[in-house]
């Protein structure tokens, strides 16, 4: 049951994440592709990852989303979803996903 409520978690955080991509579509340099979602990793300055949508149902990457929705709430200033991590931290974490 907390599998599927941290999945519901996730979509609202995309669903508002997306609402603000389509406001900010023209700044960001591309897309992603069907089945990827863009997320914006750093601390200070942030790097743009593109990562299949299958993450979301695990449970390290929700642990990653859960800090983005403590520290940005809904607003995501990049237009995707903002992970304030280090970018080793998310690295180690994705790498273990695939």
């Amino acid at each position: 049951m907390a599998f599927v409520r941290s999945l519901l978690g996730a979509k609202k955080i995309l669903s508002r994440s997306a609402t603000a991509a389509v406001a900010t579509r023209k700044s960001t340099t591309s897309a992603a592709p069907k089945g990827f979602l863009a997320v914006y990793v750093g601390e200070s300055q942030k790097r743009r990852y593109v990562v299949p949508v299958s993450y979301l149902s695990q449970p390290s990457f929700q642990a990653l989303l859960s800090k983005s929705e403590e520290e940005f709430g809904f607003d995501h200033p990049m237009g995707g979803l903002t992970i304030p991590c280090h970018e080793d931290t998310f690295i180690a974490v994705t790498s273990r996903l695939q």
